[in-house]
This record gives structure tokens, C-alpha cells and sequence, in this order.
């Protein structure tokens, strides 16, 4: 196995893992394959990671946090109304699963089944986002612009009446004839009802 100069990290292994897991997929790749990857033996690997699942979850929340990242700018954007902010988040986060599914369809199929295994993280992942829209509810109700009685329950209540264009399942009807301006029905029905 090669010598590594480089210091061997969490985030050198995780990357190192997304790229294992584009190649071989979820089913034939290994914690020997990461390793191999890295030059290093596989005990250097579960010295950060305990086992293959840790390493498999940990990849997994990487991922997701990416879109996370991206939405907490949006919803951080004072300068837009709340009703803009809430439209340019899902109209972000539409725009990012979407990217994800048609650039590089392998991984996502394969963070796709991931998905599936890391409960805890996909939950702490939607609370995560709930939250931000939580936030931009609340906005919204304090200056006026939005009626709700409990910003919370109407966040998590946007997010399931939006999963179509945000639940991996659905990702087959991301490329469809029309699926934009669904979306954007969809979006404008749900901005009219946060005026109330």
C-alpha cells in the first residue's frame, strides 16, 4: 500500500468514500476499498469511523448538509421580503435536488439508498430545514406580511405540501414536460394561504 504524505482526516476519508461509492456503488463498496483509495489500511480508516455504518452515515450528512448550507444563506436574506425569502428557498432547494439527481444520477441513486439507512440523519437533515422555514414564518408574521398562529407546525406543513419537488422519491418527475411551472403553482398556492 502507498505511503500518504497527507494528513489522514475525516474529511479526506469522506471524500474519499462519495468517490468509492460513485464507482463501485452501495451494495460492493467497502471499507477496504476507502482505504485503499487513501493509501492507508482500513484500521486507519475505522480509527475515525468506528464501522463501515458510521462511515456510511457520516457520508450521508455530508451530503445532505450541502443543500442545508446553501438554503441557510437563502433563508438568512434579510434583504428579501418573507414572502420572496420563502419562494427563493424552495425555488433552491427544488433547483439543488434537481442538479443532484440530473448531474451525476449514479451518486444520487446511491446516496439514495444511504438515505434509507441513516433515519437519525435524514430526520436531523428535515429539522434542519424545517427550522430555516420556520424562521422565514416567523419573519413574516412579525412584520405583518404572514397570518399564521404557529410558525413551526405551518413550516413542517410546507415542507410536506412541497415534497414532490424535494423527496427523492419523486426524482424521475424532476425532468418532466411542465414540472416547473407546477412547482411554481404549487409554491404560489402556498405563499397565498401564509397570507391568510
Amino acid at each position: 500500500m502507498p505511503a500518504t504524505t497527507e494528513t489522514l482526516t475525516a474529511e479526506r476519508i469522506l471524500a474519499a468514500t462519495e468517490e468509492v461509492l460513485r464507482r463501485h456503488g452501495p451494495a460492493k463498496a467497502t471499507v477496504v476499498d476507502v482505504a485503499r483509495a487513501l493509501g492507508v489500511s482500513h484500521g486507519s480508516v475505522y480509527r475515525h469511523f468506528r464501522t463501515k455504518a458510521a462511515l456510511r452515515e457520516a457520508v450521508t450528512k455530508r451530503w445532505l448538509d450541502r443543500t442545508t448550507e446553501v438554503l441557510a444563506a437563502v433563508a438568512a436574506d434579510t434583504g428579501l421580503d418573507p414572502e420572496a425569502r420563502v419562494r427563493e428557498w424552495f425555488a433552491t432547494l427544488f433547483a439543488a435536488k434537481r442538479r443532484k439527481a440530473g448531474l451525476d444520477p449514479e451518486l444520487f441513486a446511491t446516496y439514495t439508498v444511504l438515505v434509507g439507512e441513516s433515519g437519525e440523519v435524514v430526520n436531523d437533515h428535515i429539522c434542519d430545514l424545517t427550522g430555516q422555514l420556520t424562521d422565514i414564518v416567523r419573519a413574516g408574521v412579525a412584520s405583518g406580511a404572514f397570518t399564521v398562529d404557529d410558525p413551526e407546525t405551518t413550516a413542517r406543513a410546507l415542507f410536506q405540501a412541497t415534497g414532490r419537488f424535494h423527496d427523492p422519491g419523486y426524482a424521475k418527475e424532476w425532468e418532466l414536460p411542465g414540472v416547473q411551472g407546477e412547482f411554481e403553482a404549487v409554491v404560489d398556492l402556498v405563499v397565498k394561504g401564509l397570507r391568510g
